[in-house]
């Protein structure tokens, strides 16, 4: 009705108004009286004039304001409360509170590149009651901010808020009271490069031998290039990046120590997050060093490893469990969810019966069992059918892969080459980083360093290792024979079954666990040509063995001392003994390295991911003929294989000593080994298996 009036329209059907103003306050918009405009005393003298509009003059607002003041009141309190919600949704969901607190003012406790490299490569503090304060510290506010870096306490930026003078002195009593004296523990981020432990070898101590390394600022000054430079390696055009872009996964981690298991599950939790897909990671134990490297990785650790790690496997595509010792999470989600075991893969990498036995009851429920190896997936099923165990599905062989870094420094075509980094310049560093490595730990040329990295338990055989290594270090194996001198007869442009003939050749013969030497002819021998100087009838060569990796969660106590024990009762043997702490910037150790030994026991290693790894730097590799070595290791082609136990430790001095004396073999055995691994053990061969078990999930769900 007013529009009507305002736009001055006729209206013959509205009452005729009086001129009253009601308590002094109606008027007319324009003209100022009430009587309606089609009145005949609506025209006045002056008329010409312009109205008075009082619209202009404060006046009106004030009225309008009185009059709607109501709505205006509810809409400031709407306002104020989306304000309000916006700015709490803000802090309650950020990860970046500090920088939200300050408004991005103020000097934020971020740590510079060259710190972090330098932080990486400092091994843990001695003094084991503050390294356990700062796990602990680290466990309790990981599980509050797993994807960004944790600041140091006490240098939070500053929050805007107001704190009265009483909170303050309250605030102050209760820390003093907390603190009693001591000092607030520091909650640095430790590197993923080494894990939490007191070390149980002392730095320099002639009566164990000597800690090196880690070399990790040796590697980035000489290769120009750290993991941390990595961007994405996904092969989009490859069918494994169609398969799994836009998926949601789950993968299970039964622990965080620097081993196989561990590092293979982030390595394709890794490639997962590069190919396009969501991927979610439960850690069943936050034991070991790797929760800096998953954040750093942008691997989003859930914080909780029960209701919540269940509802989200719900809404997954996939779930895959990458350890036996996962076998209790999955029974309960199983229970939760039952539906659920449909997109269980279980990618079990151990191969002892008290891992069998453990994982035993629901075995025969999740949807697929995949193995590392054959003779691991075949002892399995033997156990399956003692215990009368009938698996959904035959099991998959999935063996693991030497990463896209390690294979990048060793010269092999990766992902992460480029016209400035291609394999023949990452051969050259990878020979400058041998020399600084070796001259770092005062290596000479005619010293052959042997490496065994893993946990230090018995399993691993480091003891047999050591008495193996003792007994050519003390019994004075390590003068020349003269039936043994360092030939050549190897050329470029054979056929490769033309040079493993010749390396036979050159090989001992084993008979009833011995090595024979003397059955090669000594006219072969002397007519092949000889390359280093022999210096009056004896060769000035030394024997080096370094063990890692020292302060791994994954090591024994007591087999730590015990193989100390044996030093001590050895101190020529303790000369010759290398340590390095637990690390995953292993490339340095590989470069400087000679030979590997793989010393599993029992049933032997279940793969050995650190064998292959090995092998992409062209080492001969000395194993035990068990497990999934034998599978790897072809005997007198890509190295040399002995029994298990003490009967083996015979033959494994003797193969030392072969290997110390035959530099040509060593290296002919290392470029064999290279050449399988190009083969059989990349990253494409892995995840092309992985295609075909994703593919069997999904169509059969």
């Amino acid at each position: 009705m007013e529009e009507s009036i305002n736009r001055g329209e006729f209206q013959p059907n509205l009452a005729k108004q009086t001129s009253l103003r009601l308590g002094g306050s109606f008027k007319s918009t324009l003209s100022g009286r009430s009587t309606p405009r089609n009145s005949p005393s609506f025209r006045r003298q002056n008329s010409g004039r312009t109205p008075r509009k009082e619209g202009r003059s404060g006046v009106g607002g004030a009225l309008w304001f009185r009059s709607n003041r109501v709505l205006f009141w509810l809409l400031l309190i709407t306002l104020w409360a989306y304000l309000g919600f916006f700015v709490q949704s803000r802090w309650a969901h950020s990860d970046k509170k500090e920088e939200f607190s300050g408004f991005g003012t103020g000097s934020r406790n971020t740590v510079s590149d060259a710190e972090q490299v330098q932080r990486r490569d400092l091994l843990a503090s001695d003094n084991s009651s503050s390294a356990n304060n700062e796990t602990d510290a680290n466990i309790a506010l990981s599980s509050k901010t797993i994807n960004v870096a944790l600041a140091k306490r006490g240098n939070d930026v500053p929050s805007h808020r107001k704190t009265s003078s009483k909170k303050r002195s309250r605030r102050r009593r209760a820390l003093k009271g907390k603190s009693s004296g001591k000092l607030k523990p520091s909650t640095d981020v430790k590197d993923a490069d080494i894990e939490e432990q007191k070390p149980e070898i002392p730095t320099a101590n002639g009566t164990y031998g000597l800690l090196v390394g880690p070399f990790g600022p040796v590697e980035d000054r000489i290769l120009e290039w750290s993991p941390e430079k990595r961007s994405g390696t996904c092969n989009r055009k490859g069918d494994f990046a169609r398969l799994v872009w836009s998926r949601r996964f789950i993968l299970i981690f039964h622990e965080l120590s620097m081993t196989g298991a561990p590092l293979s599950m982030m390595e394709l939790a890794t490639e997962l997050l590069s190919c396009g897909a969501t991927v979610s990671a439960v850690v069943l134990s936050k034991k070991g060093g790797l929760m800096s490297e998953l954040a750093r990785r942008r691997i989003k650790v859930l914080e909780d490893k029960a209701d919540l790690s269940f509802k989200t496997a719900m809404k997954a595509d996939l779930v895959i469990a990458g350890s036996a010792v996962c076998a209790s999470w999955i029974e309960q989600y199983i229970e939760r969810f039952p539906a659920g075991a449909s997109q269980v893969v279980w990618w079990i990498m151990e191969n002892r019966r008290e891992y069998f036995d453990l994982s035993k009851d629901v075995l025969d429920r999740v949807k697929m069992l995949v193995f590392l190896s054959e003779s691991q997936s075949k002892q399995w099923l033997k156990w399956c059918e003692e215990e009368s165990i009938k698996l959904r599905s035959y099991p998959e062989i999935i063996p693991l892969s030497v990463n896209d870094e390690l294979a990048f420094v060793a010269g092999i075509p990766s992902t992460l080459n480029t016209p400035s980094f291609s394999t023949e310049k990452m051969v050259e560093k990878r020979q400058l980083l041998r020399e600084s490595v070796r001259k770092e730990i005062n290596l000479t040329d005619s010293d052959m360093l042997v490496i065994s990295l893993s946990s230090i338990n018995p399993g691993k055989g480091q003891l047999l290792l050591l008495e193996s290594v003792s007994s050519v270090l003390e019994q004075g194996w390590l003068q020349d024979d003269k039936k043994m001198k360092k030939v050549s007869n190897i050329k470029e442009g054979i056929s490769t079954l033309a040079r493993k003939h010749r390396i036979r050749k050159l090989l001992p013969v084993l008979k009833n666990g011995k090595v024979a030497s003397n059955d090669i002819s000594s006219n072969s021998l002397s007519r092949r040509k000889q390359v280093l100087p022999n210096d009056k009838g004896t060769i000035k060569k030394s024997l080096k063995l370094l063990i890692g990796s020292v302060g791994s969660k994954s090591n024994k106590a007591d087999y730590v001392k015990s193989l100390l024990n044996f030093l001590e009762q050895h101190p020529n043997t303790s000369e010759s003994i290398f340590w390095t702490p637990a690390t995953t910037r292993v490339a340095s150790l590989y470069s400087a390295a000679d030979v590997y030994v793989i010393n599993s026991q029992g049933l032997g290693e279940t793969f050995g991911r650190v064998t292959i790894e090995a092998m992409a730097f062209g080492l001969p590799v000395l194993g035990t003929e068990a497990g999934g070595t034998k599978e790897i290791v072809e005997h007198n082609v890509t190295g040399l294989l002995h029994p298990v136990g003490h009967p083996g430790n015979l033959v494994l001095a003797q193969n030392l000593r072969f290997l110390l004396k035959n530099q040509l073999a060593r290296k002919q055995m290392g470029v064999e080994g290279r050449k399988k691994v190009q083969r059989m053990y990349l990253k494409q061969q892995m995840y092309k298996k992985f295609v075909e078990v994703i593919v069997r999930c999904m169509r059969s769900k």
